[in-house]
C-alpha cells in the first residue's frame, strides 16, 4: 500500500500533523479567509458556516471569474469582491483559501495558492483527471500546506463505526464492498440554471456519475485502505437533460488484495436506501434507509435484523475542522489529504475511461509518493 497510495501514517494522519506543525493553540488567534471561486453548489452552505464563526473567522475577499457572483457572496459576507486574484495572494493576512471554482479552473488556483503559501480547502473532486490531481497534491505537500475537501459521508457515525471494523478485522475477509450515492437532481433540473457547469464536463470533468460518485468512491478506498488494481464502468445519460453529461453508471473495481467493489451513483433515482454494504468471511453490514445492520463473529450476540445502536459521535463538517485546525482549536479529527483525494480523482478518471472504451482500466498511480 505505501508504494501504490501514499503510507497510511500519510493517509490517515497526514491533514493533522501537518496542521499541527502550522498552527499550535499557543498561536491560535483569529484569522483571515478568501473565497477563490464561488461556482459550486455547496457555496451557500459554507458561507453560512463563515456568517456563523465570526468570533475567530473573518472571510476579507471574495474572487470569481464571473464578477456578479462574487459581488454577491462578498455582500453576504460582508467581504471585498475583488477582480485582481494577486490581491489575494499577495495579502500576508490571508491564512487559507477556500475554493469553490469549476473544477476545470482547480490546478491553476491550487497551484497559485500553493506558490502564496495559502492553507487549502477545495471542493471535490480535486482533480478533471490524474494528472492535474497529482500535480496539486505535489505542490501542496512540498509546500507543507494543510488541505482538505468535502467528502463530508466519513463523518457519518455509522461510517466511522465500520472503518473501525474493517481496520480491526471484524469481517474477516472482505469479499465484496458496495458504495451506493444517488439522488434526483437531474429529475428535478437542479443544475438547468445557477449549477449548469456541473452538467457540463468540459468544466466539470464528469457528470452525475462522478459527481455523486466520488464520495461513494472515497468511502470504499478509505474503508478498504487498498489501492485499486483495475476497474470498469457502464454509465448512462438517462434522461439526457443535459446534453453530452452523464447521468448516472455502476462500476467495478478490483481491489489489491482481491476484493471486489461496486459503485453507483446518478441524478436519475427518485430513493436512496442502501448506501453501504460489507461481505466478509466474518461479518456483514449495510447501512439502509439511514440505519446500520452489523452481524459479527468479533461481536457474539450481534445481529444484522434490527439496527445497530452503538455509535461513535458525528464529527464536524470538513470545512468546519479545516477552519478548527486553522484557528488552534484542540482535539481535531484528521481529515481527506491532498493524496487521498488526488487518488480518488485517478480512480475516477479509470471508471469513465473504462465506461467509454468497455475494458478494464489500471487507475494511474502515484508515482514516487513515499
Amino acid at each position: 500500500m505505501a508504494n501504490r497510495n501514499g503510507s497510511c501514517t500519510r493517509l490517515v494522519l497526514g491533514f493533522l500533523a501537518v496542521a499541527m506543525l502550522a498552527i499550535s493553540p499557543a498561536q491560535a488567534e483569529k484569522i483571515e479567509v478568501a473565497f477563490v471561486g464561488v461556482a459550486h453548489i455547496h457555496t451557500p452552505e459554507f458561507v453560512g458556516v463563515l456568517k456563523q464563526r465570526t468570533d475567530d473567522v473573518t472571510c476579507k475577499y471574495v474572487w470569481d471569474h464571473d464578477a456578479a457572483r462574487a459581488k454577491k457572496r462578498a455582500a453576504e459576507l460582508n467581504a471585498t469582491a475583488v477582480d485582481d486574484l494577486q490581491q489575494i495572494w499577495s495579502d500576508p493576512q490571508i491564512k487559507a483559501v477556500i475554493i469553490c471554482s469549476e473544477t476545470n479552473l482547480h490546478k491553476d488556483l491550487v497551484l497559485a495558492a500553493a506558490k502564496a503559501h495559502k492553507h487549502v480547502y477545495a471542493e471535490k473532486p480535486l482533480g478533471i483527471g490524474s494528472a492535474d490531481a497529482y500535480e496539486m497534491a505535489k505542490a501542496l505537500d512540498d509546500a507543507g500546506l494543510m488541505f482538505t475537501t468535502g467528502y463530508f459521508m466519513r463523518d457519518d457515525p455509522k461510517v466511522l463505526f465500520l472503518k473501525e471494523q474493517c481496520d480491526k478485522g471484524a469481517f474477516g475477509t472482505i469479499t465484496r464492498i458496495r458504495g451506493v450515492n444517488v439522488h434526483n437532481g437531474a429529475l428535478g433540473g437542479w443544475f438547468d440554471s445557477d449549477w449548469r457547469w456541473m452538467a457540463d464536463p468540459s468544466q466539470s470533468g464528469v457528470g452525475g456519475y462522478g459527481d455523486l460518485g466520488t464520495h461513494s468512491l472515497d468511502l470504499l478506498l478509505w474503508l478498504m485502505n487498498q489501492p485499486v488494481d483495475r476497474v470498469t464502468a457502464t454509465i448512462s445519460n438517462g434522461t439526457a437533460r443535459y446534453p453530452n453529461c452523464d447521468e448516472f453508471g455502476e462500476g467495478i473495481l478490483l481491489f489489491h488484495n482481491g476484493t471486489i467493489g461496486t459503485l453507483a451513483a446518478g441524478w436519475d433515482d427518485v430513493s436512496n436506501p442502501l448506501t453501504i454494504e460489507i461481505c466478509g468471511t466474518k461479518g456483514h453490514a449495510a447501512i439502509m434507509n439511514g440505519k446500520l445492520y452489523f452481524k459479527s463473529a468479533s461481536f457474539p450476540g450481534s445481529d444484522d435484523h434490527k439496527p445497530w445502536t452503538e455509535l461513535p459521535q458525528k464529527l464536524t463538517r470538513p470545512i468546519e475542522r479545516f477552519l478548527d485546525v486553522l484557528t488552534g482549536k484542540k482535539d481535531v479529527a484528521p481529515s481527506v489529504t491532498a493524496d487521498e483525494a488526488a487518488y480518488r480523482s485517478a480512480v475516477m478518471e479509470a471508471l469513465y475511461h473504462g465506461a467509454k472504451d468497455h475494458t478494464w482500466v489500471e487507475p494511474v498511480q502515484p508515482q514516487g509518493r513515499n
